[in-house]
């Protein structure tokens, strides 16, 4: 944040994303007979699977591969999916709990000004891209952190990225680019 006046900023997690392997084949019959709050979906082949705290829902297939969504932060991930595999475990499955990865995170960051969307576009063209026909926000990637950011007018920014460190640089990245297309207050006092 290289601007003339250092702004805190509140990054709030919205959503961060899991997957782990349990290495062992899942009868996602049983899971659907015996286990609590889950939705047997026959047609696409996998069970899903809610967990009220923390709140996450996974989608396991029987394969042993497990996705886990919802949660607000990388720990809070980390927690529901040892317990979702500790549940299995319950079920009698042979689960070890290994390639637990976070894959993705959104968070959602407000500024503390209106953004002007064509300036900003037009200024940061190859990363920069908006169509207000299509969707009312500007899109923004910054491809070393693999980050897709959607800026709206209103000054709200939505971050995709890997990890909630590439989150926080890819807000940092933004705030000067979008500091410089801000809309000005107008004064009436003539």
């Amino acid at each position: 944040m290289e601007s003339d006046n250092d702004v805190a900023l509140d990054i709030i997690i919205t959503n961060v994303v899991c997957v782990f392997r349990t290495r062992c084949h899942l009868n996602l019959r049983k899971i659907a007979l015996e286990g609590t709050n889950v939705i047997y979906k026959r047609d696409v082949g996998k069970v899903l699977m809610k967990l009220r705290k923390p709140r996450i829902t996974a989608s396991i297939w029987s394969s042993g591969k497990v996705i886990c969504t919802g949660a607000t932060s990388e720990e809070e991930a980390k927690l529901g999916a040892r317990r979702l595999a500790r549940s299995l475990q319950k079920l009698g499955f042979k689960v070890k709990f290994t390639d637990f990865k976070v894959v993705n995170v959104l968070a959602v960051c407000t500024m503390p000004f209106e953004i002007r969307l064509p300036e900003f576009t037009k200024s940061n063209r190859p990363l920069a891209s908006y169509e207000p026909e299509l969707h009312p926000a500007a899109s923004y990637r910054i491809k070393n952190l693999k980050a897709t950011l959607q800026v709206f007018s209103t000054g709200s920014i939505t971050v995709t990225a890997p990890s909630v460190q590439f989150v926080a640089t890819a807000v940092e990245q933004i705030y000067p680019l979008v500091f410089e297309s801000r809309k000005t207050k107008l004064s009436f006092t003539e």
